[in-house]
């Protein structure tokens, strides 16, 4: 990676600006990268996170809504309803709000590595 000095690529891919500059936009769309960066250059195309995103974002908005549904059913014991209408919505929203900088911060991580996709055309 050549990026430029003093640009923490972990950061500025959670805040959806480009891991090599810091400048540049990450994300053309709500998920989609762009496909060369505005900024420096630096080509995103090649740069696939996958389902790692969405696995991390499962794992920590589940744990985060079940904990707090959980303590408020024994602390509280709402109606079923009140569950519903509460930890649903916020389950969705937490997930919404997690996934853009999940993904950036793993497209952050792939570049940083010099991880690439390997693919093998040969029918094998």
């Amino acid at each position: 990676m050549t990026g430029a000095p003093g640009i923490n690529p972990f950061l500025a891919g959670a805040l959806g600006r480009c891991p090599n500059c810091g400048k540049g936009p990450l994300f053309a769309g709500f998920l989609s990268l762009t496909p060369v960066c505005a900024g420096c250059g630096f080509a995103l195309a090649g740069a696939d996170s996958g389902d790692g995103p969405a696995v991390f974002v499962i794992m920590i908005a589940g744990f985060a809504i079940v904990f707090s549904a959980l303590y408020t059913e024994v602390a509280y014991h709402p109606p079923v309803w009140v569950h519903l209408v509460v930890w649903l919505p916020l389950g969705a929203a937490l997930c919404m709000g997690l996934l853009r900088p999940v993904k950036g911060l793993m497209i952050a991580a792939q570049i940083r590595n010099k991880a690439s996709q390997h693919r093998r055309d040969d029918g094998a």
